[in-house]
């Protein structure tokens, strides 16, 4: 089973609009254990040194925010209470900005993403969230710094074929962030059931 990753060129668009332009794309992680998918159904933005809830806000350049300084279409994953947690960077070298991953709808591997949770609840609670779709998807800090535009790690063009609608509200979880919490930065698929909350 083989899909065709998106091209180095479409990671080169603002981070607002490469938000947006995720929506309805399949992530994928090609492991041993075997191949798991989903559609990204939801996103946050990160914009950088003068986003207060951005891990690069002032400028910061860490170990851990390193790969944020490179180009576009590269994998961020960094771990925040026990998750990991995966980011498509964007924007151009030296412009620390991403895009988070924060759900995605099961495709291919469900049993394999089900073994991973240790769980047998309702496939909605699968990947409804960013920690849990990184482990569904076998997504750890050891994709930091891949290319998205080739396996093992990588988000295909082949979307799927359904019109929908893109909704917008504040993303979650970064309270502490001053005027940042009220950026309306969060872009999920309308109606779709695997969209966090």
């Amino acid at each position: 089973m083989y899909f065709n990753p998106l091209e180095e060129g479409f990671y080169k668009q603002p981070t607002l609009t490469l938000a947006k332009s995720l929506l309805g794309k399949m992530l994928i992680k090609e492991t041993k254990e075997g191949v798991a998918a989903g559609w990204i159904v939801e996103t946050e933005a990160y914009i950088g040194p003068n986003d207060r809830a951005a891990h690069s806000y002032g400028n910061k350049r860490t170990k851990r925010t390193e790969v944020m300084f490179g180009p576009p279409g590269y994998v961020y994953t960094y771990v925040m209470h026990t998750h990991c947690l995966v980011n498509v960077v964007s924007e151009k070298e030296g412009h620390p900005e991403a895009v988070l991953i924060r759900a995605v709808e099961p495709y291919i591997g469900v049993d394999l993403m089900y073994r991973r949770r240790g769980m047998d609840k309702k496939i909605i609670q699968l990947t409804n969230g960013p920690g849990k779709l990184t482990k569904a998807l076998g997504i750890d800090i050891g994709d930091y710094g891949l290319s998205l535009i080739h396996p093992p790690l990588y988000i295909s063009g082949d979307e799927r074929k359904l019109a929908f609608k893109i909704k917008t509200g504040k993303r979650i979880g970064i309270d502490n962030s001053g005027e940042a919490r009220d950026y309306p930065w969060r872009f999920w698929i309308q109606g779709n059931k695997f969209v966090s909350k």
